[in-house]
């Protein structure tokens, strides 16, 4: 049954540009076939074996959901719990929805949130950074309307497995799922996977070129953080047939099949012999050719993963690739599908190579498609060392804008890059292909009724507004000689109004018939008035030791008062 499938397989690694890939099939719930084609590391040209490992990338979500139906089985959680029940510091923007939102909502994708992949991509935060920032996330649709994929909502079930087992989710998953399955070559971390003696390294395209790319870290462990071998996979695979380690009956039927009924409507597929897709709790639930198929798949920087399982065939078959996604994995799944099921195969490969070639053609149209566009002849609306600076979202986090040369550059969360002015006020970052990059996103700045750049926007998150990252305070407002150099009585229209120091040293202004506000400090000296959007006030300084009037920036008027000489 297998003979003709190493042909197949080399023919898809050749089309595709795979340096190496990893292949289980499980056939009446026992391993069948177990190799290893191709190399781990272009650098080494080492191969891979049954044991190389691989970063399972999404395929993790299927060990996090299973992972909580040991806790429901041991009665020490409900699928249906809210998180705050167990995460008293969960938050998300709508107090409503955090309340109401359950673990169930996290595992099939309905928390109402987008995917805002770009809080966990860098790497850089920590799981409590990552969990405190959700409060700062726009939802695009309300709690249960729709699935849509979401690796921080993993990240929160993760957390929700440590804080009621009272273990990382590492000891955890280790402890009570991949011990009892006899994993042996595995991991929790790109550096883990890094340091293993039989490690594959990742591989991605920069159009038809294929590029050995850096080991990128997924800090959202629960969501895809975890490395291991096929040989390992073909025992995960084995287990969500029946729940069973061994004769053990690790996992409760009735938790498996939680975790593999269709919840959640994904997608219908353009292909008949597919039909549509739905999420379970960790898993896909499709049809192949009319039979039911239990899987998931898995992408990050220069990796492609995909497991599928028939459990009424007790069979499936398990794809790791060290290459970003293509259709390799798809048409060596649907081809072991077909012999298992004894169908004449379907030449998926005759189907899918033409579009390579398809959409290789697509990047060079939509290159011109995008210069097409471009408005010429624009020049920014600012000198440049007026961008310069720092600006702030909650949780996206800090952009810094720098001038070099004759343009400007930006850091942000270990990304450091140059920017292109694209237009007007538009920049954007360059195109990085074959690293984990914000590649083209537009960096817009915007200034406020004064003319002061005062925010800058970038497309994040594709499915709400731009983010909006807010200046940070910068200029003499931070300096605490000039804010006593401010502190005084200024006089407007028959009213005197007291700027004065508070116990911290900072500003707040009376005037008469009105509460106390708070001075913010904003840009060079300009301060927000607090509570009052839109408001500004800006103190006026003909010398160093003098401040001469304050100048009102409302949204209607501007208005000057001059200081009141003191007597």
């Amino acid at each position: 049954m297998w003979n003709d499938l190493d042909s197949l397989v080399e023919a898809s690694m050749k089309e595709w540009k795979v340096p190496g890939l990893a292949l289980a099939v499980i056939q009446d719930g026992e391993i069948a076939v177990l190799k290893g084609y191709g190399v781990r590391d272009t650098d080494t040209d080492l191969p891979v074996t049954p044991d190389t490992q691989f970063l399972l990338c999404s395929l993790t979500k299927s060990f996090t959901a299973a992972g909580l139906g040991l806790l429901v089985d041991e009665r020490k959680l409900d699928w249906d719990q809210p998180v705050r029940e167990v995460l008293p510091e969960f938050r998300l923007r709508d107090p409503v929805v955090t309340g109401r939102l359950t673990v169930r909502d996290l595992l099939c994708h309905h928390s109402g949130l987008p995917r805002h992949d770009w809080i966990h991509m860098p790497g850089d935060l920590s799981n409590a950074q990552m969990l405190a920032a959700l409060r700062h996330l726009a939802p695009n649709k309300d709690l249960r309307d729709t699935f849509q994929y979401s690796n921080l909502g993993y990240l929160v079930a993760g957390m929700v497995t440590e804080r009621i087992s009272g273990q990382s989710y590492q000891d955890f998953t280790t402890e009570h799922l991949m011990r009892p399955l006899g994993f042996k070559h595995f991991g929790f971390s790109i550096e883990a996977l890094g340091a293993a003696e039989d490690g594959a390294r990742p591989h991605a395209m920069d159009g038809n070129e294929r590029h050995r790319t850096p080991l990128s870290p997924i800090r959202a462990t629960p969501a895809g953080g975890i490395n291991a071998s096929v040989s390992d996979m073909a025992k995960w695979a084995r287990f969500l047939l029946d729940g069973k380690a061994g004769e053990r009956q690790l996992l409760s039927a009735q938790a498996l099949r939680e975790m593999t009924t269709p919840r959640v409507h994904m997608a219908r597929s353009e292909f008949t012999e597919i039909g549509d897709s739905h999420y379970g709790l960790g898993l896909f639930c499709e049809h192949y050719r009319g039979e039911r198929t239990i899987a998931h798949s898995g992408s990050w920087a220069g990796w492609g993963t995909l497991m599928t399982i028939q459990p009424e065939r007790r069979a499936g078959v398990v794809v790791l690739t060290n290459r970003a996604p293509g259709s390799t994995n798809a048409i060596l799944t649907y081809a072991v599908l077909d012999r298992l099921c004894g169908r004449d195969p379907i030449d998926w490969f005759g189907r899918l190579a033409p579009r390579r070639k398809q959409a290789l053609d697509q990047i060079e149209i939509d290159k011109k498609a995008k210069a097409d566009v471009r408005q010429s002849g624009t020049r920014p609306s600012h000198a440049l060392e007026d961008y310069v600076g720092d600006y702030d979202h909650p949780a996206y986090g800090r952009v810094r804008i720098e001038q070099q040369a004759d343009g400007l550059a930006w850091r942000w969360r270990g990304v450091e890059d140059t920017l292109e002015h694209r237009h007007y006020d538009v920049f954007v970052t360059p195109d990085r292909p074959t690293l984990l990059h914000p590649s083209d996103r537009t960096v817009t700045f915007r200034y406020d009724r004064q003319g002061r750049i005062d925010r800058l926007e970038i497309p994040f998150e594709q499915m709400v507004d731009d983010i909006v990252f807010r200046r940070v305070a910068a200029g003499d407002v931070l300096d605490a000689a000039f804010r006593k150099l401010c502190a005084g009585d200024y006089l407007h229209s028959g009213r005197v109004i007291e700027i004065r120091l508070d116990a911290m040293g900072q500003l707040a202004m009376t005037i008469p018939g009105q509460p106390t506000h708070r001075l913010l400090p904003a840009n060079g000296r300009n301060f927000k008035v607090d509570t009052l959007e839109g408001f500004g006030v800006e103190f006026r300084r003909p010398s160093p030791g003098e401040v001469d009037a304050l100048i009102f920036h409302e949204p209607r008027i501007t208005a000057l008062a001059p200081r009141i000489a003191r007597t």
